[in-house]
């Protein structure tokens, strides 16, 4: 087995880090986030988080409290220490897919509200109509999606 590379293990956290600021998450929860991922334990203090991000302990402070209100990572006590530890959720991926049909759901029901008040033989009302059942074919399309997901995840696990 080969050796951590350091340097192309920060340049891929940083990478990666991006793109998921590019899709919304705040940049420092992203890099927290990216750095658990990196981490052979999925966790860490919020010490070692800092030493590793090179950031301040509030900057860490603030990443793990949005991180723990996605569900995507919890706060563990180390045991006989007054130091917490943050942990990746085993099923993070599984929770914000979820999260995200709960999120589909509430807007599925809000274009349809859209679609009453614009009417639904306006030009306005087709297109909500068709973004609301976008939103639950996606959210009806996902549990499918999950269960073989974790069939391929077992097999794997299983070589």
């Amino acid at each position: 087995m080969e050796d951590r590379d350091d340097e192309a293990m920060a340049r891929f956290v940083e990478r990666f880090a991006v793109e998921l600021a590019d899709a919304g998450m705040p940049r420092m929860a992203a890099r927290v986030l990216v750095a658990l991922l990196a981490t052979e334990s999925g966790g860490a203090t919020a010490a070692e988080i800092g030493r590793l991000l090179r950031i301040s302990p509030a900057a860490v402070s603030g990443a793990v409290r949005y991180l723990g209100q996605l569900e995507l990572v919890v706060k563990e006590r180390v045991p006989g220490e007054r130091r917490d530890r943050y942990q990746l959720k085993a099923d993070m991926w599984y929770e914000a897919i979820d999260r995200k049909d709960r999120q589909y759901t509430r807007w599925a029901g809000l274009m349809g509200e859209g679609v009453k008040a614009a009417g639904p033989d306006t030009a306005a009302g087709a297109r909500l109509e068709d973004t609301r059942r976008f939103f639950e074919f996606v959210r009806g399309e996902s549990p499918a999606m999950m269960r073989r997901w974790r069939a391929v995840r077992d097999a794997d696990s299983r070589h």
